[in-house]
C-alpha cells in the first residue's frame, strides 16, 4: 500500500534521491529502499526524519542505512543501530523481525498453541528491543517466556528447549562494536535458523505491513508474558554441573565478562563445582554497552589485546589462568603463563588451540569414565584446525568437519546424527559445547572445561602451553592464523563480491612460497586443479574457497563474514609428528610461512 499524498512533495524528494544516485552519492539499492520508505504507509512515521536527511544532504548516512535490507547472516539480523533504515537495527526492523517470525511459526503450526522465549544482553536498547519483541509476539497469540535480566545466549537456547517453545529471540550483537545490536532468531530445537526456515522467515519479514503490539506490562498482567529468570537460572546450572569432571580444584582464576552478561553463569558454575579462588576482573565487571574499559571498546575474547591489562593483574595476584567471555557469553577466550611460573611470560590462546586443548580434554575424560563408544562423535567446521580430527582419530572417535561456519551447522549435525552420541562441538571462533541441554555455543561451559584442564595439568607440574606442546609432539604441529579484511558499507560489499569473484576467475598460483595445486569451491561444489581441470566434490554449499598447496595440511581458506562487513582469511600450516625434529624450529618456520600467506592474500585483496 502506498500513500504518497500523506507526505508533502514526496516526488520532489524522490527526484533528489535519484539525482544523488546519478552523482554517485547513493547506490541503486539505496534508491529503491528509500523510495519504499518514503512512499509506503507502513513506514510513514519515519518519513520526516528521512526528509530531514535529504534536505541536509546526509547522503553517506542514508546510503549506509538503506543500501540493502539487513539479512539473516550466520548470527541473526545484525547491524548498526540507527533510528530508521532497512539496513539498520531500529524499532521497525526489530518489530518486522518479530512479526515475520510469528507469522512463519503460525503458518508451520496453524493450530497452535504457540510459545516462545526471549532474552537480552547488556547492549544499548537490548531491554527495549526485547520488550518490543515480546509485545509483538503476544499480540500474535504467543505465550512468552521472558528472562527479566541480562543473561547469556546459551541460556536462551536452553530455555527454548526447557519450555518446549516453538521459537526464540536473543537480543544481542555478540562481540560487535557498541554501535551495533541484533536479534538472533532460534527455532524449536534451540538452534539458530537454517534453511529453509531462515529464508522463509526473511520473506515474511519483507512482507510485513502492520506490526501489532500490546503493552509489555499488560502482557505480564494478563499472564501471557511469564518472567522466568530464577527457574531457568537454576535449571541451567543443574545441567551445567552435570558436565563437570572430577579432578583437582587448586587453581586461582581471573574471569572477565568484558562488560557483558558472563559473570552470572560463569561464577555460579565454577563456585558450584569447587573452584572458589575466582576473581572477577573489576574494570570489566560493570554491565555496560559502551564496553568502556576494553581496548577499542570491542569486547571480543578472540582479540589478544583485551587480555593485556588482565595479565598484569594476574601477575600481581598470583592467578594461574585468565578467562573472558564476550557480551552474550557464548564465546570464551583464555590466557595463561607460558611456564609454571605465573610471574613470567603470559600468552593468549587462539581459537584453534582452544579447540584442540578442550577436545582432547573432553575425550580423555570420557574415555577415562567409560562414556565413549563406537558411535561417539565430535563436530567442527571447514575452517577449524585439523588437529582436532587427528586427536579424534587417536581416541577412535568420528570427527564431522565438513560443515559451514556458524554454530547452527554444528547443532544441525547433532540433531541429524543424534544428540545421544554427541561428545563435543567447536569452531575456531572460540565456540564450544558439550551435552544436549542447548543448541548453541556456551561460554560458561567452556570456562568450566578450561579451568578443570588447567587445574589438571598444574597437578602434573606443567603449564597449559607445555601441555599443548605435548599434544603437538603427539599429533603434529598445527599453526593457524585468522586475518580479517574489513570492507564497510555498500562499496565494501562490492569489494567483497569482486574479491571472491577474482579468487574464482583468477586464483593465486602461489601462497607463502608454496604452489597452489587445487581450489575447492563450496559454492559451485567443484575442485579445480592447477591445470584447470574440475571435478565435483562432496560437502556443504556456501561461499567458501580453500586453496590447497603442494605441502599436505598447508592451505588457506577465504569467506565473507556472515556477521560483520569483512572477508576472513583462515591460514593453516602443519608439520607431521614424525617430522618434528625440533618443535621450536618448526614453530618459527610455520610462523614465517603464515606471514607469507598473509602478505600474498593482502596483495590479492588490495586489488579488489
Amino acid at each position: 500500500m502506498t500513500n504518497q499524498n500523506s507526505i508533502p512533495d514526496t516526488e520532489q524528494y524522490i527526484q533528489r534521491i535519484k539525482a544523488a544516485c546519478e552523482k554517485g552519492l547513493l547506490t541503486e539499492g539505496s534508491v529503491e529502499n528509500l523510495v519504499c520508505w518514503l512512499t509506503e504507509e507502513r513506514y510513514a512515521q519515519y518519513a520526516s526524519a528521512i526528509i530531514e536527511h535529504i534536505e541536509t544532504e546526509k547522503w553517506d548516512a542514508l546510503d549506509d542505512v538503506f543500501w540493502t535490507i539487513i539479512p539473516f547472516g550466520t548470527g541473526g539480523r545484525r547491524g548498526k543501530m540507527y533510528p530508521f533504515g532497512s539496513n539498520a537495527i531500529n524499532e521497525r526492523t526489530i518489530g518486522e523481525s518479530a512479526q515475520g517470525l510469528a507469522e512463519y511459526v503460525k503458518e508451520t503450526k496453524p493450530d497452535g498453541p504457540w510459545k516462545m522465549a526471549i532474552a537480552y544482553d547488556t547492549r544499548h536498547r537490548s531491554r527495549e528491543f526485547a520488550e518490543l519483541c515480546a509485545s509483538v509476539m503476544v499480540a500474535n497469540g504467543f505465550e512468552v517466556y521472558f528472562i527479566d535480566d541480562y543473561r547469556s545466549t546459551p541460556e536462551l537456547s536452553f530455555l527454548i528447549r526447557y519450555k518446549s517453545c516453538d521459537c526464540g529471540i536473543m537480543v544481542t550483537a555478540s562481540h560487535n562494536p557498541p554501535c551495533d545490536n541484533a536479534v538472533k532468531v532460534y527455532w524449536a530445537n534451540g538452534a539458530q535458523l537454517i534453511p529453509p526456515h531462515d529464508k522463509a522467515v526473511i520473506a515474511k519479514v519483507g512482507d510485513v505491513q502492520e506490526i501489532p503490539r500490546i503493552e509489555f506490562q499488560q502482557g505480564i498482567d494478563e499472564g501471557k508474558i511469564h518472567i522466568i529468570r530464577k527457574e531457568v537460572d537454576d535449571a541451567l546450572l543443574a545441567q551445567h554441573i552435570q558436565h563437570s569432571f572430577d579432578g583437582p580444584r587448586d587453581l586461582k582464576v581471573i574471569f572477565s565478562p568484558l562488560h557483558g552478561v558472563g559473570e552470572f553463569n560463569v561464577k555460579s558454575l565454577l563456585n558450584a563445582v569447587g573452584f572458589d579462588r575466582l576473581e572477577i576482573y573489576e574494570p570489566h565487571r560493570e554491565p555496560n554497552g559502551d564496553f568502556p574499559n576494553v581496548p577499542g571498546h570491542v569486547s571480543n575474547p578472540e582479540n589478544a589485546v583485551v587480555f593485556d591489562a588482565i595479565i598484569e593483574r594476574a601477575k600481581e595476584s598470583g592467578a594461574e589462568l585468565i578467562l573472558a567471555s564476550d557480551p552474550d557469553c557464548d564465546r570464551m577466550g583464555a590466557a595463561a603463563p607460558v611456564t609454571s611460573d605465573q610471574t613470567g611470560e603470559w600468552r593468549t590462546f587462539n581459537g584453534n588451540q582452544l579447540c584442540a586443548l578442550l577436545g582432547d580434554y573432553v575425550l580423555g575424560q570420557k574415555q577415562k569414565n567409560g562414556s565413549l563408544n563406537e558411535s561417539s562423535y565430535v563436530v567442527t567446521t571447514l575452517v577449524t584446525t585439523k588437529m582436532l580430527s587427528r586427536i579424534c582419530d587417536s581416541y577412535q572417535v568420528r570427527c564431522s568437519q565438513e560443515n559451514l561456519v556458524g554454530f547452527k551447522w554444528i547443532c544441525n549435525v547433532m540433531d541429524v546424527d543424534g544428540p545421544s552420541d554427541f561428545v563435543f562441538g567447536t569452531e575456531e571462533s572460540h565456540g564450544f559445547l558439550v551435552g544436549q541441554y542447548c543448541r548453541d555455543k556456551d561460554g560458561a561451559i567452556a570456562c568450566l572445561l578450561m579451568t578443570e584442564l588447567a587445574a589438571l595439568v598444574k597437578s602434573k607440574g606443567k603449564s597449559l602451553f607445555e601441555h599443548l606442546d605435548d599434544l603437538y609432539l603427539r599429533h603434529g604441529f598445527h599453526h593457524e592464523r585468522l586475518v580479517n579484511i574489513r570492507m564497510e558499507g555498500s562499496d565494501g560489499m562490492k569489494r567483497m563480491q569482486n574479491l571472491m569473484a577474482n579468487f574464482r576467475s583468477n586464483p593465486p598460483t602461489k601462497l607463502g612460497g608454496l604452489d597452489i595445486v587445487g581450489v575447492r569451491d563450496y559454492q559451485t561444489g567443484k575442485r579445480t586443479d592447477a591445470l584447470g581441470n574440475s571435478e565435483p566434490m562432496t560437502g556443504p554449499t556456501g561461499n567458501v574457497l580453500i586453496f590447497e598447496t603442494n605441502v599436505p595440511g598447508n592451505y588457506v581458506a577465504a569467506r565473507p563474514s556472515g556477521t560483520e562487513p569483512k572477508v576472513k582469511f583462515y591460514m593453516f600450516t602443519y608439520v607431521a609428528a614424525e617430522d618434528l625434529n625440533d618443535l621450536a624450529v618448526s614453530k618459527r618456520e610455520m610462523d614465517l610461512r603464515i606471514d607469507g600467506y598473509a602478505e600474498d592474500m593482502q596483495k590479492f585483496a588490495d586489488q579488489a
